[in-house]
């Protein structure tokens, strides 16, 4: 058996340098859509968990570093945007754990911050103030586990993919979702 030259064995590992380069360089085109994508929503659902703005920022952007070393290694890439929910739900309790405390008062007031609706007029602004307010006490009242099933079934997520960033079952997912709509439409009528 005869034992490659240097000069083909050199353009095979150019060859292979140039093929990594060009995969990661597809990851990260991918991870910047998602980026794109999902950055405002997930920034919205961490935000839930009482993190100040900058712990959440935080969170998302350790959420998409994580996005990108699951794809270059070649992980699975099954349904990605659970995945991402999942990571940044886990991430966010441990930055909560980490900084040792929750100011739940803070969390929703930044949340209907990103979501106004600047065409209303005065009168309309008012009164969706002050509905806005009644649903935010509501959502403040209700148990973390139901606002986090609330917040990413409102972030479009099946309940399959909630109970698995969660931790519970479907049938657990389907009576929190219920606790919350029923506490919602107490506050909405």
């Amino acid at each position: 058996m005869a034992l490659p030259s240097d000069t083909s064995w050199s353009a095979s590992i150019s060859d292979a340098r140039s093929e990594l380069e060009a995969a990661q360089s597809r990851i990260a085109e991918e991870v910047i859509g998602f980026f794109d994508q999902l950055r405002a929503p997930l920034l919205r659902y961490v935000l839930t968990f009482g993190l100040a703005g900058h712990d959440a920022e935080d969170v998302v952007q350790e959420t998409f570093l994580a996005l990108f070393q699951h794809l270059r290694n070649g992980k699975p890439r099954d349904n990605l945007k659970a995945w991402v929910f999942r990571v940044s739900h886990n991430l966010a309790l441990k930055q909560r754990l980490r900084i040792g405390r929750w100011d739940q008062s803070s969390c929703p007031e930044e949340v209907a911050e990103m979501v106004l609706h600047p065409q209303l007029n005065p009168e309309e602004q008012f009164a969706d103030a002050q509905h806005r307010q009644r649903m935010l006490r509501a959502i403040e009242d209700m148990p973390e586990m139901d606002r986090c099933c609330l917040f990413l079934r409102a972030e479009g997520l099946r309940y399959r993919d909630i109970a698995a960033i969660v931790g519970l079952s479907l049938g657990g997912v389907s009576l929190a979702l219920g606790r919350a709509l029923t506490q919602l439409r107490k506050v909405g009528s």
